[in-house]
């Protein structure tokens, strides 16, 4: 189970990269939600239809994608965690280079916790005021 576990967060990834909130949702249980773990704006709780709606605004601010480049994966149990930098141009021509490490928990197949450490200091300076722009009414909680 573990590497299928390692292959559906990776999968997840690369969905969140490319803004493709299709492929997102089918790593994904029903009541999935994601945790930005920090002190920033963009620190909070997000359920799944606020997973999937801020990823789809990934695909325009975010067009050259987040760019990984992944350190290290470790799954035990039902949990995964991946560390990896991002290397992203944003639509502003703005670079975005922020350090990750993602705790998936799964239940089954499919991912049911996201816990997200990045530097949200960095998303909120540089990544909130596009995703404000945007108009997006995403609730943070």
């Amino acid at each position: 189970m573990s590497e299928a576990n390692k292959k559906t967060a990776l999968a997840f990834l690369e969905a969140m990269s490319n803004g493709d909130s299709a492929s997102a949702e089918r790593c994904i249980t029903s009541d999935a939600f994601t945790i930005s773990k920090g002190f920033g704006k963009v620190s909070g709780r997000r359920d799944r239809s606020a997973m999937l709606a801020t990823m789809s605004l990934f695909k325009e601010l975010v067009p050259s994608g987040f760019r990984p480049t992944f350190h290290s994966i470790i799954a035990e149990g039902d949990k995964v965690a991946v560390e990896f930098d991002g290397d992203a141009v944003l639509c502003n021509g703005q670079p975005y280079r922020n350090q990750y490490c993602m705790v998936f928990t799964f239940e089954g197949s499919r991912i049911k916790q996201l816990n997200e450490y990045f530097c949200t200091v960095l998303a909120d300076a540089v990544m909130l005021p596009l995703l404000m722009e945007q108009g997006t009414k995403v609730a943070w909680t």
